[in-house]
């Protein structure tokens, strides 16, 4: 799930409405930003599509990468980026409407997903935030996408808050549900209230070799109890849920996951290579780039206050609360706000 654990102010059922005026799609605005796109994206209710076309594969960096593909190759390219303990279905919905609105749109399983797969046996399966941001940047020179609109939900959203922060010539422009996501295990060193721990047991849980082993026999009904707790409003029925967990089943997911929150709180090393990007997220970089943050009214997940990460983006910035009853998994729960939240930032 999202945010690292040094983020202050959590929330965990949600923001209460704030008093602004309402605009179109559900969204509340909170606005440092140019006036909006006059491209406007189809009303869409989630779930009308079910399925990519077809999956493509290709060898990026100490990966093969399986990804979906939508909209003309030659047309402006975004980059949507799933998060856990979901897949690349959490932007079924939202493809094909950027591919109405006329991008290509690259929607990539992230290591441990779906048909990725490491190359070699040999490579370290490495959670860390910088590996998996690395692994992004490996398969945009794959593709010869020189810059795109990157756009992401939870480990998809702090992947593209990292590729903004490292390599801002690569990324045109941002959206990130839960807005500024970059961590530190330095400040994850630092405890937290109880009801702020309560939030994260399943990161104490990981952290045993017991949790290891109860996530790989019983992953399915930790991720269906996981997307429940996130988004409390969201009724997902077992075909939704179905096609998601299969991307589960890749033979590193495990791994992955189990290294990811065993990093962040220091009980698991990375990979020395990754060490001066390391350096660099430790310092809470801002990001410049064009940004848009989104938030949901009823997201059940650990999340920051948005008045606290604000400052973290200088550049031309709108904050958007999307109503509704809309919880973690933001994409897929409001297709519609959410493509037109990367067709309003590419015009900022």
């Amino acid at each position: 799930m999202t945010e690292e654990i040094n983020q202050p102010r959590r929330r965990f059922m949600g923001m209460a409405a704030l008093t602004v005026a309402a605009a179109q799609f559900g969204v509340t605005s909170l606005a440092h930003a140019q006036s909006a796109s006059r491209v406007r994206i189809s009303a869409t209710a989630p779930g009308t599509n079910t399925s990519f076309a077809s999956l493509k594969q290709i060898d990026a960096g100490v990966l093969n990468v399986g990804y979906a593909e939508v909209g003309a190759s030659d047309a402006p390219p975004v980059i949507l980026l799933h998060g856990w303990p979901y897949d690349i279905h959490t932007y079924v919905d939202v493809a094909p409407l950027l591919a109405e609105a006329g991008y290509r749109v690259i929607v990539p399983y992230l290591r441990g997903y779906g048909t990725t797969r490491f190359l070699s046996s040999d490579t370290p399966r490495n959670g860390q935030q910088s590996a998996v941001a690395a692994d992004i940047i490996a398969l945009m020179d794959a593709l010869g996408i020189e810059k795109a609109v990157i756009a992401g939900c939870d480990w998809g959203a702090r992947t593209a808050n990292i590729i903004a922060a490292l390599w801002p010539e690569r990324c045109k422009a941002m959206v990130s549900v839960s807005g500024y996501l970059i961590g530190s295990r330095e400040a994850n060193k630092k405890p937290l209230p109880p009801k702020a721990e309560f939030a994260w047991w399943y990161l104490f849980y990981f952290a045993t070799e017991r949790g290891r082993a109860g996530y790989e026999q019983n992953r399915n009904e930790f991720a269906r109890l996981i997307w429940q707790l996130a988004s409390p409003k969201w009724n997902f029925d077992d075909a939704t849920f179905n096609r998601s967990a299969a991307a589960f089943e890749n033979p590193d997911h495990v791994d992955i996951t189990i290294h990811n929150y065993r990093w962040r709180i220091g009980v698991a090393d990375g990979e020395r290579k990754y060490d001066d990007l390391e350096d660099k997220l430790a310092k809470f970089p801002a990001i410049d780039v064009p940004t848009i943050t989104l938030e949901g009214d009823a997201n059940g997940a650990p999340h920051p206050d948005p008045a606290t990460y604000a400052k973290k983006f200088p550049g031309k910035y709108e904050h958007r609360l999307i109503t509704g009853g809309i919880g973690h998994n933001l994409p897929q729960e409001a297709p519609q706000a959410f493509a037109q939240a990367v067709v309003d930032v590419d015009r900022f």
